[in-house]
């Protein structure tokens, strides 16, 4: 089985995109960040022509997730990350999908720091920490697949100097990435490319793309039954240099 996760970057106007390379690749579940699209303009039929059942949570103008299976609907198991009746952002959705629970999210950007969008990241972490605790000591494999906006370490971001300041790099965020990490969860792509330059992300500005001056911000995070089943982690980067794509690539993990 083959999961990914990718930011979209608004799916109506990245949809060309996407449908190639669902065609090219097939992929078995796909997350996707950043419809940027409300409920009723999600593209269900495209979707459903090319293969995939699909469940989804918009938000109009920015945000919304969805899960993507190939064959199959997903089973939709949660939607909205438990801890905040009053969030409103359409940040996180999961599914079981062919023995799997997969579970898609878009964490907060956290800019600018200090400020109500960077506590609001924080916060948001913490309830992902807790939900997360409980999944990561099920029997069944979990996937945590989406856009983390964190770059764990150093050998995640092109040049980190210039990134001190920023909520993706900001040191209470990285510890608090870890402290997921360290329920039990195997980063799937740094697990099996533990010394590699690799990145996920590159800005539309300055070249960044052909500089290779990129961020690893989409990660795929494994439970202790997923991970003995991983066989190979990568990312489409090739897809990054499609004409309108989004300024990320897709990141893939293949389990047995």
């Amino acid at each position: 089985m083959r999961i990914v996760t990718y930011n979209v970057n608004g799916i109506n106007g990245r949809l060309p995109v996407l449908l190639r390379w669902l065609a090219q690749t097939q992929p078995d579940v796909v997350c996707l960040q950043e419809l940027k699209a409300p409920d009723e303009k999600f593209p269900e039929a495209a979707i459903r022509d090319s293969g995939y059942g699909a469940i989804w949570q918009g938000q109009k103008s920015w945000n919304g997730v969805a899960i993507l299976a190939r064959g199959c609907n997903p089973v939709e198991t949660r939607r909205g990350l438990p801890g905040d009746p009053e969030d409103v952002q359409s940040r996180y959705i999961e599914a079981a999908i062919g023995g799997v629970l997969v579970a898609g999210l878009y964490l907060p950007n956290g800019n600018p720091r200090p400020g109500p969008k960077f506590d609001y990241k924080l916060r948001w972490m913490e309830r992902l920490i807790d939900h997360a605790a409980g999944l990561a000591t099920m029997d069944a494999p979990v996937v945590l697949a989406g856009d983390y906006n964190v770059m764990p370490t150093d050998l995640d971001v092109y040049k980190p100097e210039r990134w001190l300041d920023d909520a993706l790099f900001a040191p209470e965020v990285r510890a608090a990435y870890f402290r997921l990490v360290d329920q039990g969860w195997t980063d799937a792509l740094r697990h099996l490319h533990p010394g590699e330059t690799i990145y996920t992300f590159w800005d539309y500005f300055r070249n960044a793309f052909a500089r290779d001056a990129g961020l690893r911000i989409d990660h795929l995070l494994l439970n202790p039954a997923a991970a003995k089943r991983l066989k190979a982690a990568e990312v489409d980067r090739f897809v990054r240099g499609w004409e309108k794509a989004s300024d990320h690539a897709p990141v893939w993990v293949q389990i047995k």
